[in-house]
């Protein structure tokens, strides 16, 4: 619901601020005065296109500011994923539009503060507020807007919402078949690559931890007559040598240990030290036992050396290849074979998602066709309501019809049906008796389109989501008699919507919960638009001006109280939307 407008220095408004009621809400003034520029306002709150025409003379740049309650509007999916898209969490409820348009012809959209592109803006608005009149906020003649309402009033929107589903389902199933198909010498090459990789890395026989021990093999049988060479030096050192007057380390170690046994009979103190330098004996002996064995098993071998060489050499190059140790080698083959299987099974693949392709368009050509059907019977009910409600607003013998047509989709999965269905509606008009109906787009602009939009609204109203509906010029060409039709049927739409109407009838105005006047006065000489809220008093004394013009008389005063008390006896006897349906 919109809250407040603000403006500033846009046209011939310096500073004005409007606060609406959730009902219905009047504008009424002189030709002249400014009331259409208040709806344009609006509209560049919303998204609408703004010429620097509109910064007010002197100005640098207008300003417009339209504050809504959208707490309801939360509720709805679409709403919030295009405040989250944008980056908007609406604060206490409140969602604030804004627009600067500056003299230079450059505009600046926000919404709640943040700076959005002027597309969120308008996308954001359409779901806020229709506009039916001089503006181009008139969702009715969006052919996808009257299919919506068409399945909402139908009630085959769930119905809908499963079609698309399996729509999307077949769409997913397709791309996945074609892109098989397509790359079919892709997957070849890949399957012999992979093959290949398979075989190259098996035929290798790796193991884990096999390249460490190789490295290691090799460096002994490198260095194999060194190593036996260093293990002997070392054992004769510690257990004897073969040359002349050598001391071996053990029987010098022995030799110690045999003085320090009678060193330690003569001092009791010192007797420990023996068993040391016998256990350290005992140690190197080990030590000598292994050098002995270890030089007796080193033995050079070329052959050998050169098998381990060609070896690791073998898993270098696997390395390059697939990895940086042998264990990623093993798995870059595990997903390698894994990888292969899935495209060696591709053909029964393909043939599987074929089969689903068809299984899919079948289902959904019969749900589209049953969509169809009860689109057709609800669409014969729609039209009747539609011309019961335009001969109500006074319009004669207006025929309304609800043409349908195939869809000509000719896309690539050759489906034939979009998520909506297989049908393409339009709703036509033919304003006067004898004419062929035509698109309702094509219907003359100003006040025929507006009662024509106010007759379908008054029928889809429980059915349209859009929260607050603005009328402008919805009375021209229409007299006090059918005034009085015009606005019952605005105020009964207030049972679900917000209803802002500009008018010059006070057949219609009398209807409004919030009438403001809206007058042009010279400031330094210069005009300047003025909107006032009136009292209960003032509103009298306007609807009588509206009635029977300037100065206001007792008669036309008293007139105008007769009218508002008519009206709110009408009031009091009916539910707003319900009833008006029900009556002939």
């Amino acid at each position: 619901m919109l809250l407040e407008l603000a403006i500033r220095d846009l046209a011939i408004i310096r500073e004005l601020r409007l606060s609406f009621e959730p009902g219905l809400n009047a504008l009424t003034g002189e030709t002249g005065a400014g009331k259409s520029i208040i709806i344009d306002a609006l509209g560049a709150a919303l998204g609408a296109r703004a010429s620097a025409d509109l910064v007010r003379s002197g100005a640098s740049k207008a300003w417009v500011e339209a504050v809504f309650d959208v707490r309801h509007l939360m509720e709805r999916e679409d709403v919030r994923a295009l405040l989250d898209e944008a980056g908007v969490e609406p604060e206490d409820g409140l969602l604030i539009l804004a627009r600067d348009i500056s003299a230079t012809g450059r505009s600046t959209a926000r919404v709640s503060g943040r700076t959005v592109p002027l597309s969120v803006l308008a996308e954001i608005g359409r779901r806020l507020v229709d506009i039916h009149g001089q503006s181009e906020h008139l969702s009715l003649l969006r052919a996808e807007t009257q299919l919506d309402l068409l399945d909402r009033f139908a009630g085959t929107w769930p119905e809908r919402q499963e079609l698309a589903e399996l729509v999307r389902e077949y769409r997913r199933t397709w791309r996945a078949y074609t892109q098989l198909v397509t790359e079919e010498r892709e997957r070849a090459q890949r399957v012999d690559l992979l093959r290949f990789q398979v075989q190259e890395i098996a035929a290798a026989r790796l193991r884990p931890g096999e390249e460490e021990a190789l490295a290691r093999e090799r460096s002994i049988l490198a260095n194999a007559e060194r190593l036996a060479t260093l293990a002997r030096e070392a054992y004769d050192l510690l257990a004897g040598g073969e040359g002349e007057g050598q001391l071996a380390a053990l029987d010098a170690l022995r030799l110690v240990g045999a003085r320090l046994e009678e060193l330690g009979q003569l001092d009791l103190e010192r007797r420990p030290l023996a068993g040391q330098v016998l256990e350290a004996t005992y140690a190197l002996e080990e030590v000598a036992r292994e050098l002995r064995h270890y030089a007796e098993s080193i033995e050079a071998d070329p052959q050998r050396l050169a098998a381990v060489e060609d070896r690791l050499a073998l898993i270098k190059q696997l390395k390059r290849k697939y990895g940086a140790t042998v264990e990623e080698v093993l798995e870059h083959a595990r997903r390698a074979a894994a990888e292969l299987e899935r495209l060696d099974t591709s053909e029964e693949e393909a043939a599987r998602l074929r089969g689903q392709i068809e299984e899919l368009a079948q289902e959904i050509h019969q749900r589209a066709e049953r969509l169809s059907q009860r689109r057709r019977q609800r669409a014969a009910e729609l039209e009747r309501q539609v011309e019961d409600a335009m001969r109500a607003l006074n319009m004669g013998r207006a025929k309304f019809e609800v043409a349908f047509r195939r869809s000509s989709e000719s896309s690539a999965d050759r489906l034939g049906v979009d998520e909506s269905g297989l049908d393409r509606i339009e709703f036509l008009i033919a304003p006067n008796a004898g004419q062929e109906p035509r698109p309702l787009a094509r219907i003359a602009s100003g006040g025929e389109t507006a009662r024509l939009m106010l007759a379908i609204k008054s029928i889809l109203s429980e059915v349209d989501e859009t929260p607050t509906l603005v009328f402008d010029e919805v009375d021209v060409g229409i007299g006090g008699r059918s005034g009085q039709v015009v606005g019952e049927r605005l105020w009964s739409l207030t049972d679900r919507h917000q209803v802002i109407v500009i008018s010059h009838l006070p057949q219609i105005a009398a209807f409004a919960e919030a009438h403001f006047r809206i007058a042009k006065e010279e400031v330094d000489g210069v005009a300047e638009t003025r909107v006032a809220r009136l009292s209960e008093a003032e509103r009298i004394d306007e609807l009588a001006a509206m009635l029977d013009g300037l100065p206001v008389t007792p008669e036309s005063r008293a007139n105008a109280e007769a009218m508002l008390e008519r009206v709110r006896h009408l009031k009091a006897r009916r539910v707003p939307l319900a009833s008006a349906r029900a009556r002939p």
